[in-house]
């Protein structure tokens, strides 16, 4: 009964029609060729993968199907296959259906009979031109994180960015100075105070605008704090809605800071004053004008004096 069933597998395996029906139910592009480099039998994937059918490509050689550089990689590999002792595995681009270059990944095995004959070689494709490009991208990502890191920890101000978790991704020297002594030394030990808990570094009230933004996904949260008998702007931004956040300190102590700010404030007030300006115009006469002549003096005035 044993040998009876060897048999029909024997018979069933070695019809033309099983082996083709098999290697066509595979999804990815395979092919065989024979010692000389013709293709003998190649997949439904393959097909549409080239464009061509079995009759196209039977009995031909790699340089009648493929591109001349194309086919003069095959056979350069095609000879390291049979001089060398294991599998081969290597990357190629082809052109696909939708006329796009692909990057594919090559795996050849030699084929032998039942002599330990050479015979042939089997040969599968795996596109693998999505996993590229993922990463190109993660590879780019990398290198504008180690720029976006290196600039950070230039920028005067404290700068603090935090995972939805509430955890340091990064964080810039000026940061751990303005949140005290502490914060600095553990600076000093963990750089940038990547994994530390925010919540423990900052006041409460910083703590809760990150919480807030964090919550709602607000893009962005302005208040004064004051804190180790300093007077703090703090910025607190969306940068991915509701996974990562940052915050912007200043010490509105430090000189220049203090005429930067009110430069700002000033015109702030005054874009939002000139609308009601013009509005109440006729009522206030030359004080409207005066109001908006004064403001633009304060602008003026710590500008020059910036520049002195």
């Amino acid at each position: 009964m044993i040998y009876e069933t060897k048999s029909s597998h024997q018979a069933l395996s070695s019809q033309p029609g099983f082996i083709k029906a098999l290697v066509d139910a595979l999804p990815v592009p395979v092919f065989y060729r024979d010692m000389e480099g013709n293709f003998l039998l190649c997949n439904s994937a393959f097909d549409k993968l080239t464009n061509l059918d079995q009759e196209a490509y039977a009995g031909k050689a790699a340089m009648e199907i493929f591109q001349p550089d194309q086919a003069e990689i095959f056979m350069r590999r095609d000879k390291d296959l049979i001089e060398g002792p294991v599998d081969q595995l290597y990357e190629c681009k082809l052109k696909a259906p939708d006329g796009n270059i692909h990057d594919f990944v090559f795996h050849k095995v030699l084929v032998r009979n039942e002599q330990s004959e050479l015979i042939g070689s089997l040969t599968s494709l795996f596109d693998i031109t999505e996993r590229k490009k993922a990463e190109q991208k993660l590879e780019r990502a990398r290198e504008s994180m180690i720029i976006s890191s290196h600039m950070l920890h230039k920028i005067g101000a404290g700068i603090v960015i935090v995972n939805k978790n509430f955890k340091i991704i990064d964080s810039n020297e000026s940061f751990a100075e303005l949140m005290g002594e502490e914060t600095r030394e553990l600076y000093e030990t963990i750089p940038g105070l990547r994994g530390a808990d925010i919540t423990e570094l900052v006041p409460e009230v910083i703590s809760k605008m990150v919480s807030n933004i964090m919550v709602t996904g607000e893009n962005n949260l302005e208040r004064d704090v004051k804190y180790h008998n300093k007077l703090l702007h703090v910025s607190v931004i969306t940068i991915y809605k509701q996974k990562v956040v940052g915050a912007v300190i200043r010490d509105m102590s430090a000189p220049m800071l203090v005429r930067d700010e009110i430069i700002s404030r000033a015109r702030k007030v005054n874009r939002q004053n000139i609308e009601t300006v013009q509005k109440i115009a006729f009522l206030l006469g030359e004080n409207a004008a005066q109001t908006e002549e004064m403001l633009n003096s304060i602008i003026q005035s710590y500008k020059y004096s910036d520049d002195e």
